[in-house]
C-alpha cells in the first residue's frame, strides 16, 4: 500500500473516522497499531514478523538495561539489541551483497568459488525502522532517555504507519509521549495536514512520476551514450525527481500525522538553496543525517579529538551513510564524494575564517554546491559504474560521437520544473512554509490547494512505489 493510491486513501479515511469516534484512547491507540500492522502486511503479510522480533527484542532490552546492576549485564543486554537488529538488516540488505563480493575476492586470490543466488526479498522500510528501534535502546544505553511507559505505546512508536516505510526516522523522545495523553486534530491541524498530504502527492505524482523520471529512464537506463546536455539534463532530472519523491513521502506522512493529532519533525528544508554541504545536510533527509551525527559520527570521536580523528570520522560516518542507502559500491561512492565534501569544506572554512561572502558570492557558492551535488547523484542513480563513468564523461563533454537522446520537450521539461524546484527553494530559504501560508489571503490558498489536488487525480495512474522504499 502506497501512499498514492486509492487504496490509501480509503485506508487512511478509516484510519481518520476510527480516531475521531468517541472511544477510549487505548482502544484508539489499539486501532492505530492494528491499522499500522494492516498497512504494512498490504506489502507482504509474512514480514510483519520482523516487525514484532524487533519491537520485542528492543523492549526487553531497555528494561533490562534499566534494571542490570553490573555494567556487564547493561553491554549484554545492548549487545542483544544490536545483534538482532543489524543481524536482520545485515541479512535481508546485505547477504547477497557479501556473498557476491566474497565470491568476487575469492576470484582475485585465483580461488575458483562461485557463490550462491539466494532471491532475498528486502522487507520495505526495514532500514528506516531498524535505525528507529536502535535509537531507543541506544538512547537508554546511553542513559539520554528512560524506557516507554507501556509495550502498546513502543509498538505503536515503532509501526506507525506515517513513518513506518520511509521515515522520517522518529526519536522514541519525540513520538512515544505523544501517546500518552490523548490526540485529536484540531480544525487548523486536519486542514493544514491534509494540505501536505495533498502538496506531497502533488510532489511525487505529478512532478516526480509524471515528468521527471521518464527524462532521468531515458539517458540511465538506456544503452546510448549521452553528450554534455543529455547528461546534464537526465542527471537534474533526477535530482528533481529524487527530490519530489522522497520530499513527497515525507511530506505526505507528516501531513497524515498531523490529520491525527500528532506531529513529526521536520526531513527536509529546501535543501537545493544550500550553501555548502555541511548545509545541505541540514537540510536534506535530517531524520538520517542526525541519527548518523549523533550514533554513529560523535561515538567514532566527532570533532573532540583532533583534525586527523574529525576527518576520520567524517569520512566513515558518510561512507556508511551510502552503504545504508543500498547495497552496492556507487552508494559507498555517493556516500564518500560526501564525505570528501565535507571535509574540503571544513578545511577552507579553517583556512577562510574571517572571510565573510556578500549576497553575489552566497548565490555562486550555492550554485557550485547544486553542481557538485548534482556530481554525486550520478553515482546514486547509476546502476553500475560503467555507466556512471559514461554519464559523467557526457556531463565534462568527453563522450565522442554521441547523438541527441532527449527531445526537445524533455529538456524544457526538465529547465522549467528543476528550475522551478531551484527557485522556489532559494526563495523558502528563510522561510517556513506555515509562514507563508499564513500571509497569504484564504482564497489564494484554497486556489492553490484545489489546483494541485486536480493535477493529482488527473496524473494518478500508476501508483507506482517511492524510490526509498528500496532502501
Amino acid at each position: 500500500m502506497v501512499f498514492n493510491s486509492l487504496t490509501f486513501v480509503v485506508f487512511f479515511a478509516c484510519v481518520l473516522v476510527l480516531h475521531n469516534l468517541p472511544l477510549s484512547w487505548t482502544t484508539k491507540k489499539v486501532n492505530l497499531l492494528v491499522a499500522s500492522y494492516l498497512f504494512y502486511s498490504a506489502w507482504n503479510p509474512p514480514f510483519v514478523i520482523l516487525l514484532w522480533v524487533s519491537t520485542v527484542v528492543d523492549w526487553y532490552a531497555a528494561q533490562g538495561l534499566v534494571k542490570a546492576r553490573r555494567e556487564s549485564a547493561r553491554h549484554a543486554w545492548m549487545l542483544l539489541s544490536v545483534v538482532a537488529n543489524l543481524g536482520m538488516l545485515g541479512y535481508f540488505k546485505y547477504g547477497q551483497f557479501l556473498v557476491d563480493n566474497f565470491g568476487a575476492l575469492m576470484g582475485t586470490l585465483g580461488i575458483a568459488w562461485q557463490p550462491a543466488h539466494y532471491d532475498i526479498v528486502l522487507p520495505v522500510g526495514i532500514s528506516f525502522y531498524t535505525f528507529a528501534t536502535m535509537s531507543y535502546t541506544l538512547d537508554v544505553y546511553l542513559r539520554r532517555a528512560a524506557p516507554a511507559n507501556n509495550l502498546l505505546d513502543y509498538a505503536l512508536f515503532v509501526t506507525f504507519f506515517p513513518h513506518l516505510v520511509a521515515g522520517p526516522i522518529m526519536r522514541p523522545t519525540e513520538l512515544v509521549p505523544q501517546f500518552e495523553q490523548p490526540r485529536k486534530a484540531s480544525g487548523d491541524q486536519l486542514r493544514f495536514g491534509l494540505a501536505l498530504m495533498t502538496l506531497g502527492l502533488f510532489n511525487k505524482v505529478v512532478l516526480a512520476d509524471s515528468f521527471l523520471s521518464r527524462v532521468a529512464e531515458r539517458v540511465y537506463d538506456g544503452d546510448k551514450v549521452p553528450g554534455m546536455l543529455d547528461a546534464w539534463a537526465a542527471t537534474l532530472a533526477f535530482s528533481g525527481q529524487i527530490f519530489c519523491d522522497f520530499a513527497g513521502y515525507s511530506t505526505t506522512a507528516i501531513g497524515a500525522a498531523l490529520c491525527l493529532g500528532f506531529a513529526m519533525p521536520d526531513n527536509f528544508r529546501f535543501p537545493y538553496a544550500a550553501i555548502g554541504f555541511s548545509d545541505f545536510w541540514r537540510r536534506w533527509h535530517i531524520t538520517l543525517s542526525s541519527w548518523l551525527r549523533d550514533y554513529l559520527y560523535i561515538p567514532l570521536g566527532g570533532n573532540r579529538h583532533g583534525e586527523r580523528r574529525t576527518y576520520a570520522a567524517l569520512m566513515a560516518t558518510m561512507l556508511l551513510g551510502g552503504l545504508w542507502h543500498g547495497a552496492s559500491w556507487t552508494f559507498v561512492v555517493w556516500g564518500g564524494l560526501h564525505g570528501l565534501y565535507l571535509a574540503v569544506e571544513r578545511l577552507l572554512r579553517a583556512r577562510f575564517a574571517g572571510y565573510r561572502p556578500g549576497p553575489t558570492m552566497l548565490v555562486a557558492l550555492g550554485l557550485l554546491t547544486f553542481a557538485l551535488v548534482n556530481i554525486t547523484w550520478v553515482f546514486f542513480r547509476a546502476k553500475t559504474f560503467d555507466k556512471a563513468w559514461s554519464v559523467l564523461r557526457g556531463m565534462f563533454g568527453t563522450n565522442a560521437a554521441t547523438k541527441p537522446i532527449l527531445p526537445m520537450f524533455g529538456l524544457l521539461t526538465v529547465g522549467v520544473i528543476v528550475g522551478g524546484i531551484v527557485l522556489t527553494h532559494w526563495y523558502m530559504r528563510g522561510r517556513t512554509l506555515e509562514s507563508v501560508v499564513a500571509r497569504a489571503h484564504p482564497a489564494a490558498v484554497c486556489m492553490v490547494w484545489a489546483l494541485l489536488a486536480f493535477a493529482v487525480v488527473i496524473a494518478q495512474g500508476s501508483g507506482a512505489a517511492f524510490i526509498y522504499f528500496q532502501f
